[in-house]
């Protein structure tokens, strides 16, 4: 069984990394967009492996589900094709140093972080405990949240069901 985990880790992150330089270098932002939705999905697949059902779930409808789509839609109402592609006027040095030395950093902290496991562990059902917290604390920013997300859904169909303003010359 352990062998199948570590196959799983082992190609889900490859799906990750592979998806991750995709959305970076590919020319076109279609493309782009549908390769994000790949490294969310895997991702979620990451999240089932170390046995967070619950956040898995919640990867797939909040970001595959409404971001990526988000994404995509606006990538649609923005009509790439009429903006011709721009072209680099500097080599990109400066910000290949600095992502070499965040790298670097990266790897120092890792390497001199001493890593011990929590002393407590978390139940493995703890949705009911978390859907409490979420209904009598939290209910108020939660409620809150609700209302934000609708009113950013209305004012996104009134902007998409616009009609196209004629100028006279």
């Amino acid at each position: 069984m352990e062998i199948v985990q570590n196959f799983s880790s082992a190609a889900l992150t490859t799906g990750i990394l592979l998806g991750c330089l995709g959305v970076i270098f590919l020319p076109s932002i279609v493309y782009a967009a549908f390769l994000l939705g790949a490294v969310f999905f895997c991702l979620a697949g990451i999240y089932v492996l170390l046995h967070a059902d619950f956040v898995a779930a919640a990867q797939v409808l909040v970001y595959v589900g409404a971001i990526n789509v988000l994404i995509l839609f606006a990538i649609m109402l923005v009509n790439p094709q009429d903006a011709p592609p721009r072209a680099l006027d500097s080599p990109p040095l400066i910000p290949g140093i600095a992502c070499i030395g965040l790298l670097g950093v990266l790897v120092q902290m890792i390497s001199t972080t001493s890593w011990l496991t929590p002393p407590w562990t978390p139940e493995p059902n703890s949705l009911p405990v978390l859907g409490g917290h979420l209904f009598s604390d939290c209910l108020l920013a939660f409620e809150v949240m609700s209302l934000v997300l609708l009113v950013a859904l209305v004012g996104a169909i009134v902007l998409a069901r616009r009609e196209p303003v004629e100028r006279s010359s």
